[in-house]
């Protein structure tokens, strides 16, 4: 197949891996520009820049692709397909109808469910026992499209960031097998019934508010980990909570109160206990090295952010 790539983050670098290994024509790859990143603000390749380049294929940054110009590159490639994973830009109609098998995404849920933009950390916070990979044909609407393929998961406890990988491994695989053979795969509409959407993570959500139930937060935890971290505030400072476990406790302290000398914190409906914490500026640490230098002992009350 001659293919053009469009992605963007870690997640689509195993489909733009796996299509050039099945010895496709990966003939262009589209992808967001570099971005200021770190202290001195240098612009840093996307992953998937990065992977294209040392991959020795031609990667382009348009700003749009609703412009004539840039459409007209995109039908000047010639393509038997263009795969799309993460990219971070609409697709207008006329970049859909370009090549001649149209445009097949690898979405990060079993659609229709959690279509848009953080399938993954909304599987996590809503407490879904599985999720997926949907190989679908796009159209203009958000995550409408039909279905050629889908492989299922179980959530089991991840964070996003394994469920991501998982995901994004799965998926390749799955596009490659699809992309083989796309006859073999007649795509089936979306049921009209299930349907949800993942917002995109606003960083004010990472914030815990002790005043939900244990299981809520050790989610939000996992949600949140690693991008953009769950976290609370002590003394002005914050601290972020990587991994946490849920304790039993008799629902007798307030929510947000530290019931013993290993930061055990009530909730709603029992307690949580931050394993891996981190404060700013420094890496990532056990909560017992968290305490020996920074006390937050029993009694102590942290803040939870008003309600909405």
């Amino acid at each position: 197949m001659r293919i053009a790539f469009m992605g963007t983050p870690d997640f689509a670098v195993p489909s733009l891996e796996a299509l050039v290994a099945a010895g496709h024509r990966v003939v262009a790859v589209y992808c967001q520009p570099p971005r200021p990143a770190g202290r001195g603000k240098a612009l840093r390749a996307s992953p998937v820049q990065a992977r294209a380049e040392a991959l020795g294929i031609e990667v382009r940054f348009p700003v749009s692709l609703r412009t004539p110009e840039a459409q007209a590159d995109f039908a000047a490639l010639d393509l038997d397909v263009a795969v799309v994973a993460a990219y971070g830009l609409i697709l207008p109609q006329p970049i859909l109808d370009a090549p001649r098998l149209g445009c097949l995404n690898v979405h990060g849920s079993l659609l229709p469910r959690w279509r848009g933009a953080a399938p993954v950390q909304r599987a996590i916070l809503a407490g879904d026992p599985t999720t997926g990979v949907t190989i679908m044909q796009m159209e203009r609407g958000l995550d409408t499209g039909p279905m050629l393929a889908t492989i299922e998961t179980p959530v089991d406890g991840k964070t996003a960031g394994e469920l991501t990988d998982e995901l994004a491994r799965k998926g390749a695989a799955l596009m490659v097998e699809v992309v083989a053979d796309i006859a073999a795969h007649p795509a089936v509409a979306q049921p009209e019934e299930g349907v949800t959407y993942a917002s995109k993570i606003d960083k004010a959500e990472a914030r815990i508010s002790f005043r939900e139930a244990a299981g809520q937060i050790e989610r939000h935890v996992r949600a949140f980990n690693p991008a953009p971290g769950a976290w609370f505030e002590h003394e002005g400072e914050r601290i972020r909570i990587h991994a946490c476990e849920l304790i039993d406790s008799h629902g007798l302290a307030a929510p947000g109160e530290v019931i013993d000398d290993a930061l055990t914190i009530e909730c709603i409906n029992g307690a949580i206990r931050p394993t891996i914490v981190q404060r700013a500026g420094k890496g990532a640490m056990t909560t017992a090295e968290l305490l020996r230098g920074f006390a937050i002992p029993r009694g102590t009350v942290l803040a939870s952010p008003d309600p909405a």
